[in-house]
Formats: structure tokens, C-alpha cells, sequence
């Protein structure tokens, strides 16, 4: 299926008639459903193996009544949407009574995102004529590494496309320019907590506090379950090993010693020894983003023992990064020692 107007409408259709169909976004690919269908959201559930308390973002058209979703929409929200929308920012706000409570996992809010790619934009516009919502986690499997081609969403369900899968189409726009999911903000507690920051993203927490005059802080125990926020997640079937700059080239030799078969992603100068896969990435952290999942499942489809990653930097830029490298080697820590 490709991405023009008839197969938009087509795949509307499919969507309003209950299925799920994969379309694209400027951050990853993901898995819709008519989100105020909870029959067609369990759906996105099984195929993802997702668990149920676990919230999906309701993606939705620029031309969209925000008001419909939520039960109030705070100043601050207005703020950030008028400056970042449509765009790869996610908004928590308390969700209106009409919503089913199916799309954020039992609580009271609802993650709202207005997409910028124009494939998403064209098909919520085609769907229920702009004026539903699709309930649209990444399209992979729960905790795995996050599609930003329609190649690889084929690549990660198989045989569950088509009428007798539960995924009906992908609609293919291109490879996601951002890379990484949105940065998800809570803006439910205001009174309480103000603005809080659930993840990282492509909009950094200094952006936000440049349009409303406050940093968010960082997640209490109270914080609204959010989407991709699990201490392990976005992670190969391979283990991953993060290893510093200065370290690198030590860690990939006493490996390399130790008869293991590694795949290496970098960003920084390449190294002189063997492995047996390797990917280079920009060192700027918009194009390390672009290509970081890509890089990931690339170097998952080699067969190693171990993908070991050069560490990014730490300062601000690069913390939405940082947050999904240190997700998707949550459980293996310890890796190295154990293989060497």
C-alpha cells in the first residue's frame, strides 16, 4: 500500500470499520485504532502484546477540538501547542468523561499529539472526516526497538498483515525524520506538580521552558503512567552493552580476545580492529536520532553476542537519546563482565 489519497481513504476505512492499520509519523511508526472504539484499541494491545494498564497517545488532526479529548486544557497547554504542534510533542491533560478510559490504561488522563508528517496528517483527516483520534502506540512488539520504516514494521509482525491478521494495511511514507518517539509532558497536575516531564524527546525540556517560563521537573511516584516509560524498553533481541568513548576501543579488544562476536555503533572515529558488524552514526544528536533504531535492528539482524554502543555525550541535547540507549540496555546490565 502506498501512501497517496486513495489509499489513504482506503485505509480510513478499514480504521472507522474497527481495524488497525500502521501509517507513519515524524518520530517512529505507529499501530492505529479508532480510539474511541475500546474493541479496536485491545486490538492494538494483542498484536503489540502490550499490557493493558500500559496508556497509548491519541494522535489527532491540526484541525482537531481539543476540547472533544480533555476535560480542560490549561493556558500552558494552549501555549505549547500553538509553538510545537503539529510536531513530536505529547501532552498529558485530564481526560473528558465521553473517552474511553481504554486508551490510558484505566487513569483519568489522556496523551494527546498532533503529527507533522503529512501521510499521519492526510489520514486523520480522512478518518471520521477529521474528527476522530487513532490510539497509536509504535508499531512493534511491546519493549522492542521502535520501526521508523514500513520495511520494518513488515519485518517485526510477520504474518499479521492482511485479512486474517489483525494489522488490515501500512500505509509507507518514508524512513520517520526524527527517529525517536515524541517527549510526552504531564500538564494533569499543574496545581500540584506543575509541568512534569514523563520522557524525553525531540523538543528538549530547555524548549519548553523557553514558551512557558518554567522547567519541568522531572517524574514523582504520583506521575501518570505514560507510554515507553519502563525502566527496560526500545530494546534489541540482542544484548547491548553502553561503553564509553575512552573505553571503547579496550572493551571492543578484550572482546574481541574472549572469542565473542560483537556489532558496534558509533559516532565518533572509527576503530582499527575486527567486528563483525558495524554502523556509524552523525555526531550531532538530531541525525544520531534519525538513524539510532535503524542502527539498532540492523545490528540485531547480524547474530552477535553483544552490540556494543559508543556512549553519546550527556548534556541536555542529547538526554532523549540517552533515555532510550539506557532503556534498551536496562537488562543487560552487567553484559560485559559476563561475556569477558
Amino acid at each position: 500500500m502506498s501512501a497517496f489519497s486513495t489509499d489513504i481513504r482506503q485505509a480510513a476505512l478499514i480504521l472507522e470499520s474497527g481495524g488497525l492499520v500502521a501509517f507513519p509519523t515524524e518520530t517512529v511508526y505507529g499501530l492505529g485504532a479508532d480510539a474511541e472504539n475500546p474493541a479496536a484499541v485491545a486490538n492494538i494491545y494483542a498484536a503489540k502484546g502490550r499490557p493493558s494498564n500500559h496508556p497509548v497517545i491519541v494522535h489527532v488532526a491540526p484541525e482537531a477540538d481539543i476540547a472533544y479529548w480533555a476535560a480542560s486544557i490549561p493556558t500552558q497547554a494552549q501555549t505549547l501547542m500553538q509553538a510545537f504542534w503539529p510536531g513530536p510533542l505529547t501532552l498529558i491533560l485530564k481526560r473528558a468523561a465521553h473517552i474511553p478510559d481504554a486508551v490510558s490504561g484505566g487513569q483519568d488522563s489522556v496523551g494527546l499529539r498532533c503529527p507533522s508528517h503529512p501521510v499521519a496528517q492526510a489520514l486523520l483527516r480522512a478518518f471520521k472526516g477529521g474528527n476522530g483520534g487513532l490510539a497509536a502506540p509504535s508499531a512493534n512488539k511491546f519493549g522492542h526497538v521502535s520501526p521508523t520504516t514500513a520495511q520494518h514494521v513488515r519485518d517485526e509482525f510477520g504474518d499479521a498483515f492482511g485479512a486474517n491478521g489483525l494489522i488490515k494495511a501500512i500505509l509507507d511514507g518514508g524512513q520517520s525524520a526524527v527517529g525517536i518517539e515524541s517527549t510526552i509532558l504531564d500538564l494533569s497536575r499543574l496545581a500540584m506538580q506543575g509541568p512534569v516531564l514523563l520522557r524525553p524527546g525531540h523538543i528538549s525540556a530547555a524548549q519548553i521552558a523557553a514558551v512557558i517560563g518554567s522547567m519541568p521537573s522531572l517524574p514523582d511516584l504520583a506521575a501518570p503512567r505514560a507510554s515507553g516509560t519502563l525502566a527496560a524498553h526500545y530494546a534489541p533481541r540482542t544484548a547491548v552493552a553502553l561503553v564509553a568513548s575512552t573505553q571503547l576501543e579496550a572493551a571492543v579488544q578484550q572482546l574481541h580476545r574472549a572469542g565473542r562476536r560483537i556489532a558496534l555503533i558509533r559516532y565518533a572515529a572509527g576503530l582499527s580492529i575486527r567486528v563483525s558488524g558495524q554502523c556509524a552514526l552523525p555526531a550531532t544528536p538530531d541525525g544520531y536520532a534519525h538513524g539510532l533504531y535503524a542502527a539498532l535492528r540492523a545490528m540485531d539482524a547480524i547474530g552477535v553476542d553483544l552490540i556494543v554502543i559508543e556512549a553519546p555525550p550527556q548534556d541536555s541535547a542529547w538526554q532523549g537519546i540517552n533515555d532510550r540507549l539506557r532503556r534498551a540496555a536496562h537488562d543487560s546490565a552487567g553484559i560485559l563482565e559476563r561475556l569477558l
